[in-house]
């Protein structure tokens, strides 16, 4: 299996309750955000969302498809979501929310550290490593970008960096996200 450790981070104009309640409706991600395929509800879990399963299939700008299932495991309303993963992509997700400002502009990190166990991934990590990152970029920024049209909202940055990594599901430390989004942004002004 092959480790990958992505932050992807999303500023948008659009008010942090609006931008909260359409990533946490994931059963229409599909309408707004062209790489998600498939959702399908396995699980609503509980009245507040935590324990919620759902099957997604998602397909980039590469020719193959990831299927894996999601379980919502934690969340604070406004703030974060945490998810783990199984399937052909395994590991642990964390969308989080804060606002800058006036509260105008909206910011969204999601730091995913996950694991393939597609057989023909693995073996062709060592030389395709690179162009499994940027189809997983590729895909981010779609749905940066479907998510500020579905809102009347303007992508202002959207930033992606691998991490340092990190034992999967293990906490962050909030300076590593701010480094990475320092060499994220270092390294676009090149």
């Amino acid at each position: 299996m092959n480790d990958y450790h992505f932050l992807t981070l999303w500023r948008l104009t659009a008010p942090l309750n609006e931008v909260w309640d359409t990533l946490r409706d994931v059963d229409h991600w599909a309408r707004w955000w062209p790489c998600v395929r498939e959702v399908r509800t396995l699980d609503p879990g509980g009245a507040d969302g935590v324990g919620a399963v759902r099957a997604l299939k998602w397909h980039g700008a590469l020719p193959y498809t990831l299927t894996f299932e999601t379980r919502i495991t934690h969340i604070d309303p406004m703030r974060e979501v945490r998810s783990v993963a199984t399937g052909e992509a395994e590991g642990t997700g964390v969308w989080r929310f804060e606002t800058e400002g006036d509260g105008a502009i909206t910011v969204v990190r999601y730091a995913w550290d996950v694991h393939t166990r597609r057989e023909w991934m693995n073996k062709l990590a060592p030389l395709a490593r690179p162009l499994f990152r940027w189809n997983h970029n590729y895909v981010m920024r779609r749905g940066g970008e479907g998510l500020a049209a579905v809102l009347n909202a303007h992508l202002v940055e959207c930033l992606d960096s691998d991490l340092p990594p990190a034992a999967i599901g293990k906490e962050r430390d909030p300076r590593e996200l701010r480094e990475a989004r320092a060499r994220v942004s270092h390294d676009s002004h090149r």
